[in-house]
C-alpha cells in the first residue's frame, strides 16, 4: 500500500463543499499506480467558512481517504514541528507538500522560509528516512499580482525553494520540485484570485501527478 500524505495550506485543506486537489489526485493514482494507494494524515476535515474554523465534512465526495496534514492559515513554520509525528504516526512513504504563501504573507521572508523548509525535510526524515517529497513552489496569486514586495519575496522564495530542493535531494530520501502549472491563470483557476477552483483542484493535482510520473515513474500523466 503507497501511503500518500498531502501537507498545505488553505489551497490543501480545502473547505466546505469542495472536492479538494486531494481528491483528484487520489482518484487519478487509483485509476495509473497500479496497486494499492491510500491518503493519510492526522487531520481529515475540510475549513468551513461560516464557522471560521477546520470543522467540516461536507466534501463534494465523501468517500475517499480524506486524511491530510493541512490547515488554513498554516505554512513551513507551522508544519515544521508537527511533521515527524505525523510521518510517523501515519506511517507515510511521500509527502505532498504545498506551503510558503502564508509564511511569507505574514510570518517570515524568503530565506526564513527557505530555512523552516530544511527543519521540515530534517524532521520527515528523523521519522522515515526513506520518505519521498514533492515539493510545490508558490504559486501565482492576486496578493503577489497587487502587491510587488510580496511578488518579489515570492519569486526569491521559489528561487531558494529550488535550490534547496537539489541540495537535500539524496536517497534514499528524495526530493522533487514539482512545477507551477503553466499558465496558472487566477482568474480561471481560482474562485478569489488564490483558492483553486475545480478547474485549479484538477491543475494542483497534475503539477505532483507530472513529478511524481517524471521523476519518479510513480503513476501515469495526469489525464484530468
Amino acid at each position: 500500500m503507497l501511503r500518500i500524505m498531502p501537507v498545505g495550506d488553505s489551497m490543501t485543506i480545502g473547505s466546505s463543499g469542495e472536492l479538494t486537489w486531494r481528491h483528484r489526485m487520489w482518484r487519478h493514482l487509483c485509476a495509473t499506480y497500479g496497486g494499492p494507494v491510500t491518503l493519510v494524515g492526522p487531520r481529515e476535515t475540510l475549513y468551513d467558512k461560516a464557522a471560521d474554523a477546520p470543522t467540516s465534512h461536507a466534501y463534494a465526495d465523501p468517500d475517499f481517504p480524506r486524511h491530510h496534514l493541512a490547515g488554513w492559515g498554516e505554512g513551513w513554520l507551522h508544519m515544521a514541528p508537527l511533521i515527524g509525528d505525523a510521518v510517523r504516526d501515519c506511517r507515510a512513504d511521500i509527502l505532498l507538500v504545498s506551503l510558503g504563501l502564508i509564511d511569507l504573507g505574514f510570518y517570515t521572508n524568503a530565506e526564513q522560509t527557505a530555512g523552516n523548509v530544511r527543519a521540515f525535510v530534517e524532521q520527515a526524515r528523523a521519522a522515515n528516512p526513506r520518505i519521498g517529497m514533492v515539493l510545490l513552489p508558490v504559486i501565482p496569486n492576486i496578493r503577489a499580482a497587487t502587491d510587488a514586495p510580496f511578488g518579489t519575496q515570492v519569486a526569491r522564495f521559489n528561487e531558494l525553494l529550488a535550490k534547496t530542493t537539489a541540495d537535500l535531494n539524496a536517497p534514499p530520501s528524495p526530493l522533487l520540485l514539482a512545477s507551477v502549472p503553466e499558465t496558472w491563470d487566477i482568474d480561471t483557476d481560482t474562485y478569489d484570485g488564490t483558492h483553486p477552483n475545480a478547474n485549479g483542484e484538477h491543475r494542483l493535482a497534475g503539477a505532483f501527478a507530472e513529478a511524481l510520473h517524471q521523476g519518479w515513474g510513480l503513476g501515469g500523466a495526469y489525464g484530468g
